[in-house]
């Protein structure tokens, strides 16, 4: 399964920039940064709802945003980039 996270955190106080970080900090943990609050994600059916559920339980649900989106497997290998990218390989091993 394919995921795009997309959000937007208001860090406008000490608080919100606090979310913010944790909110990046759980998508760095999944997934691979494309955009600033963007992120893509390959992983299990069973991961989804512990992503949300981590998500969830950090932002303040009324001043953040956060989207995931289910993607179709492959999607990511489609995708058309413009302007400066790095094209960050979706499957196979990593070398960490």
């Amino acid at each position: 399964m394919e995921l795009l996270v997309t959000y937007d955190v208001d860090s406008t106080t000490p608080e919100g920039e606090r979310r913010l970080r944790q909110v990046a900090k759980i998508s760095e943990g999944v997934g691979h940064r494309v955009q600033k609050s963007v992120f893509e994600d390959t992983c299990t059916p069973a991961h989804r709802p512990h992503l949300k559920a981590r998500l969830q339980s950090t932002i303040d649900t009324e001043l953040d945003s956060v989207r995931i989106y289910h993607l179709d497997r492959g999607t990511f290998q489609t995708a058309r980039h413009l302007g400066a990218v790095v094209d960050i390989p979706h499957t196979g091993d990593w070398i960490v």
